[in-house]
Formats: C-alpha cells, structure tokens, sequence
C-alpha cells in the first residue's frame, strides 16, 4: 500500500483519442498499471497510474494537453470477498470520504490493485496502515 501519482488527462470525446494516449506512453516507454476514462458530452477524463508519472506529464503539457497531477492510494489487495468492503469500512469510521476507486483483478489471481481517490491521502494511508 502507498501513496503515488495519478495523472488526469483532460481530452476531445472521439474516436482514436485513448489510441493516442497510450501512443504516446508507449513511444515513451511509460507503463500503464491502472486506467479509468470518464466521458461528458464534450470531453473524457483519462486517470492513469503509470511508471513514471513526471515524464508522462511533461510528455503531455508538452503537447498542450491539460493533465492534472494528484494523490492517490494504489493497494495490493487479496482477491477475496470482502477485502474491498474491509478497507472502505476503516475509511468510513475514520471519517474519509473516497472521492471514486477504480480496479481490476483477474478473477483467478490471488492479488488485485486497487486506486482510491481522497482529499487527504497521507491519512487514509496512515488509517489503513493501524
């Protein structure tokens, strides 16, 4: 369980975009550990974890694309009924809100990666870590 840094990258709603992205990383050689997109009418919100977080914003801003960088939870967790419930039941007694989670986890494997997205970070952490 740590603290790391989630990219979200700001982008026009059409077809081909998403490609664009992980282009772009790609040519960079910049590893995807976790993705979510949300869209709007206009626009759709691409959150990315990546191996190296600074090189994938400047790569970005470079290009004029509006990226915003923030603080997020990434837990390797067991994949097992109730593990997600567990972590958010010690957040909700401690009074921390989580602004949206994202996962994935294979249904055969035995550990699954977890994004939470809160205010205050380092205090979550420090709640989930007592």
């Amino acid at each position: 369980m740590q603290i790391t840094k989630q990219l979200a990258i700001f982008l026009d709603n059409r077809p081909g975009m998403l490609a664009a992205v992980a282009d772009a990383l790609a040519e960079a050689k910049i590893n995807i550990f976790a993705i979510s997109t949300s869209d709007t009418v206009d626009h759709s919100v691409i959150r990315l974890v990546v191996s190296d977080a600074r090189k994938a914003l400047d790569l970005f801003e470079s290009r004029g694309t509006l990226v915003v960088e923030d603080d997020v939870l990434l837990i390797e967790g067991n994949n097992k009924p109730g593990s997600l419930a567990r972590i958010l039941h010690k957040l909700a007694n401690a009074r921390i809100n989580v602004e949206y989670a994202y996962c994935a986890t294979p249904p055969d494997a035995r550990k699954g990666l977890l994004i939470l997205r809160m205010r205050d970070a380092k205090k979550a952490l420090k709640v989930l870590n007592s």
